[in-house]
């Protein structure tokens, strides 16, 4: 899997991607765990941080895979 960071997640968590290997397929609960135990300090952004699988918004019940590709998505402002 690999993992895209952009804006203020790619300095939490010092990169601006990172492949993981999973052992099965994750839920989005799973996932997360996994990130926080790499990149605890993604933890301040949790709550604002939207999940893409593959280029779209993740559902709450979609699974994530080795074969996928997922982006942590911050908050945006227009102006």
């Amino acid at each position: 899997m690999r993992v895209l960071f952009f804006a203020q997640l790619k300095d939490a968590s010092g990169c601006d991607s990172v492949e993981l290997a999973l052992p099965s397929p994750l839920n989005a609960g799973q996932l997360w765990t996994l990130l926080l135990e790499k990149f605890p300090r993604l933890s301040a952004h949790r709550a604002q941080v939207r999940l893409s699988r593959n280029w779209e918004y993740a559902a709450a019940d979609v699974l994530f895979s080795n074969d996928d590709e997922v982006a942590l998505i911050p908050p945006v402002s227009g102006g």
